[in-house]
């Protein structure tokens, strides 16, 4: 049985007789560049389940079938245009086998510890890749986190996990994909500060992580006055999707504005590719690409 012979069906067994495929896997990936010629990306996120977050739009248990989420993932990874994934080690190992990752660009999401919903939510602890673990494995990138919450002592601990894997990924010449936000609890839930002023402040907080900044990348919600948002910052930044709401065309003339903006260099969307209201991940992917990319995807 070869690689790219492998279904969602197969995985388990191979999990179970043959788990050193995953290594050897790892070891002979085809890698691309990090970005082609138009300095642009389209990555597709999957980290959401290793922090219990299942919901889409009204159906809290969305992405509860993995089998489900696989075929959405691998109909996406086919086509033109979109450029890579971002998960945990579980989603990517299952892709991996599935011979979906040759020539795309591969991002580990690291800190996944603050299960939504949790007393402890806002401890972003590294539970899944780090940066070792990433360069030793060849992945293009490491995704982290970065939750600022001013009356939340554990946000010490947190940028300080951060801080140590930019340096690392840095010093291997890897992307560091740092998401940050300016957090606080309300009546026993996380919110997330969404207002230009809030996202300006994570900005500049996630800027001055680590001790080298030639390989960080921001991924940064798109905002009221995102124009302004951007001048804070002169490195290169993807936008994430969210939980979709709303009629999808909305969602994309959104963000085929927020292209527009020179330090905008892409898009990293999950939920709203995966689970579009029509079930055609195909088309949604092939709009979001011809929106990151036009005429070159």
């Amino acid at each position: 049985m070869s690689t790219t012979q492998v279904t969602v069906a197969d995985l388990t067994e191979i999990r179970v007789r043959q788990p050193g495929r995953i290594a050897d896997a790892w070891a002979r990936r085809r890698r691309r560049e990090l970005v082609g010629p138009d300095g642009r990306l389209l990555i597709v996120a999957a980290d959401h389940p290793a922090r219990g977050a299942l919901g889409v739009r009204q159906d809290r248990m969305a992405m509860a079938s993995r089998s489900d989420l696989l075929e959405r993932l691998a109909t996406a990874l086919r086509r033109p245009g979109i450029d890579g994934v971002l998960g945990t080690p579980d989603v990517l190992d299952d892709l991996l086998l599935m011979g979906a990752l040759d020539d795309k660009v591969v991002v580990g999401s690291m800190n996944r510890g603050g299960l939504q919903g949790a007393v402890f939510e806002l401890d972003d602890r590294f539970t899944a890749y780090r940066a070792a673990e990433i360069v030793a494995r060849g992945l293009d990138g490491g995704k982290m986190l970065t939750r600022v919450a001013l009356a939340d002592p554990g946000t010490a601990a947190t940028l300080e996990a951060c801080a140590h894997a930019v340096t690392e990924l840095a010093a291997a010449g890897v992307m560091a994909m740092v998401e940050p936000f300016l957090s606080e609890r309300r009546d026993g839930r996380v919110a997330n500060l969404l207002d230009p002023d809030s996202t300006i402040k994570s900005v500049h907080i996630a800027a001055g992580l680590g001790a080298c900044s030639a390989h960080t990348w921001l991924k940064l919600p798109v905002v009221d006055e995102l124009e302004r948002v951007m001048d804070a910052t002169t490195l290169p930044t993807l936008l994430l999707g969210g939980d979709p709401q709303g009629h999808p065309d909305d969602t994309y003339a959104l963000w085929g504005k927020a292209l527009e903006l020179p330090a905008v260099r892409g898009l990293v969307v999950g939920r709203a590719l995966l689970y579009p209201p029509d079930d055609d991940v195909a088309a949604a992917v092939d709009v979001a690409a011809g929106l990151v990319h036009g005429g070159a995807a």
